[in-house]
């Protein structure tokens, strides 16, 4: 597999994806997400302490296969991190839209290694992060004290965000809510911190995907169990256990609060990786891992 393919693509076991960040959830008296995802019938089952653990050693987009022999947290780290992701995920500026935020009041839940967030501070937002791990947050003050920059950061769980109600115009949340042990809870917190109006923007996994499909005829398939749903094998396989995948039609559920929303997937490097060209470019973005997301308050 190309390094930017094997970057992009989803760790089985220790092998990353988007940090643990915050989670979320329909605002109000919310049904159980869980019911919607079926999770009582996976066999992981999560606890965000795990998730913290296995973010702790390494904040999303950080591994060697993007940096390389860089010395850590130097301005040349950081500078190839950025380049690295918008290179094989140029559609986040397209979908987040930072500039056009300017003056506005951000939060991000689960800054990760704080590309993205370094890309709100820029725009001239008024940020603050909230992130599961100490390595997130402290890699993210360090890189925006780099550009003379500054935000708000705290490390908490975001299924209980520190903030007001009506609080925030935008919440940011790119490959995040997936990880969490309880996404209704941290949807709800998104909900409640976002002023009336406002939006949230985001990222989260599909189920019915290319890479979803890969995992489960690798995990399930080849292994002797046909049976075992491609539910349970992301949430065995795929970054830290339990992570879940969805439908469009359960992130409808899941955001049902919230109104105007908007869920598109999009086919990425990692989909198209381990397939001849001829055949990965007439794959449809209804194919892809990531299904972006967008709602308002």
């Amino acid at each position: 597999m190309p390094v930017f393919a094997r970057a992009l693509a989803p760790r089985p076991g220790r092998a990353c994806s988007n940090g643990t960040r915050g989670a979320s959830t329909r605002g109000g008296p919310s049904r159980n997400c869980n019911s919607v995802l079926d999770e009582a019938s996976l066999s992981v089952v999560p606890s965000n302490e795990n998730v913290r653990e296995y973010w702790e050693q390494e904040p999303c987009g950080t591994d060697r296969a993007v940096v390389g022999n860089l010395a850590p947290h130097t301005r040349e780290w950081f500078e190839e991190v950025e380049r690295f992701r918008y290179d094989v995920e140029g559609y986040i500026h397209s979908v987040a839209q930072f500039t056009r935020h300017h003056g506005q009041t951000i939060l991000e839940v689960g800054v990760g290694a704080g590309t993205d967030h370094l890309q709100w501070a820029r725009a001239g937002c008024h940020c603050h992060g909230v992130d599961l791990t100490d390595a997130a947050i402290e890699t993210t003050r360090e890189r925006l004290a780099l550009y003379g920059l500054e935000s708000d950061l705290r490390r908490i769980d975001a299924e209980s965000l520190p903030f007001p109600s009506d609080r925030f115009d935008v919440v940011y949340s790119w490959g995040v809510i997936h990880h969490s042990a309880h996404p209704d809870r941290m949807v709800a917190e998104i909900r409640r911190v976002l002023k009336p109006g406002g939006q949230f923007i985001g990222m989260m996994y599909g189920r019915h995907s290319v890479i979803a499909l890969r995992f489960w005829v690798r995990h399930a398939l080849l292994k002797g169990r046909p049976w075992q749903s491609i539910a349970d094998v992301i949430g065995k396989h795929v970054e830290s256990r339990g992570t879940k995948a969805y439908t469009v039609a359960e992130l409808q559920s899941l955001f049902a609060a919230f109104t105007m929303f908007s869920a598109k997937p999009v086919i990425t490097v990692a989909d198209r990786s381990d397939w001849p060209r001829m055949i990965s470019r007439f794959f449809p973005d209804d194919w892809g891992w990531f299904i972006t997301l967008r709602a308002h308050k």
